[in-house]
C-alpha cells in the first residue's frame, strides 16, 4: 500500500475514473446489441446516431483505440443502410 498522501489520493481517482469507464464502455455496448437487434429503418437510423456519439466519446476519451470506433461505426452504419 502506499505510503505517501499523493500517492493514496492517485490510487482513489484511479479507481473512480476506472469504474466511470467502465460504466461508459458497458452501456455503449448495450446500445449496440440494442441497434443490431432493431429491424426498422428509421428507428435503427435515430439510435445510429446516438450509438455513433457514445462510440466517439469512447475514442476522444481513449476507453478504446480510434480505429476500433472507426470499425465499429462502419460496421454498423453498413447494418443500418442494409436494413429494408
Amino acid at each position: 500500500m502506499a505510503n505517501h498522501k499523493s500517492a493514496l489520493k492517485r490510487i482513489r481517482a484511479n479507481e473512480a475514473k476506472r469504474l466511470r469507464n467502465r460504466y461508459q464502455h458497458k452501456t455503449t455496448r448495450t446500445f449496440i446489441k440494442r441497434l443490431k437487434s432493431v429491424t426498422d429503418k428509421t428507428e435503427a437510423q435515430e439510435l445510429l446516431k446516438t450509438v455513433t456519439s457514445m462510440i466517439d466519446k469512447l475514442a476522444k476519451k481513449n476507453i478504446i483505440h480510434k480505429n476500433n470506433a472507426a470499425n465499429k461505426k462502419s460496421k454498423l452504419t453498413k447494418l443500418v443502410n442494409a436494413l429494408a
